[in-house]
């Protein structure tokens, strides 16, 4: 099993809307708590992934795609965009793996270039939430990031039940240019 991660850029990132279309239709099927309601479309996710292209070609955000014996089956967004007051961090957003690709080692490798790609933008603190008690909680955990905490009823699964999200962040050491 070969996994390549990618930053893709906004011409790529279009060539692969149907593509990251459906591991975000993939994840909401699945009832992952991702901002989405369920009934969820694949002209809804597109139009996300739209967005989210946007986003890339104005500089706000990193796309990065995870590929699996050349498939792309994963994704991981770096949000740069930040207040003034805030241009040391990136928040990690939509960290999204096909199911059937779960277990991979792929989610890992998509973080680690997240924080790579955000360490290249100048960024030393990283923060995201995700659902408590889920896997991603334990993956974050395992990748060394620190919990804040833990807001009760922060948002709904897809059908529309209540989560809690656990806050995490992680600092990044700076990047220095290498000396001679």
């Amino acid at each position: 099993m070969l996994i390549e991660i990618r930053r893709l850029n906004t011409l790529e990132a279009s060539e692969f809307l149907g593509e990251l279309a459906a591991v975000l239709l993939d994840c909401v099927e699945g009832g992952a708590s991702v901002s989405f309601m369920a009934p969820f479309t694949k002209a809804e996710a597109e139009e996300f992934f739209r967005k989210t292209i946007r986003g890339v070609e104005a500089g706000e955000r990193i796309l990065l795609a995870g590929f699996v014996d050349g498939k792309l089956v994963g994704t991981v967004q770096v949000v740069t965009a930040t207040p003034p007051n805030q241009p040391h961090r990136a928040d990690i957003a939509k960290l999204l793996v096909l199911r059937s690709a779960r277990r991979s080692g792929l989610g890992a490798a998509l973080m680690k270039h997240a924080e790579e790609c955000a360490q290249e933008a100048g960024k030393t603190l990283l923060v995201l939430d995700t659902v408590r008690g889920g896997a991603a909680e334990r993956l974050y955990e395992n990748l060394g990031w620190t919990k804040a905490g833990v807001i009760p009823n922060y948002a709904l699964f897809p059908d529309g039940s209540p989560c809690d999200a656990v806050i995490f962040w992680k600092a990044l050491e700076p990047l220095h240019a290498s000396k001679p």
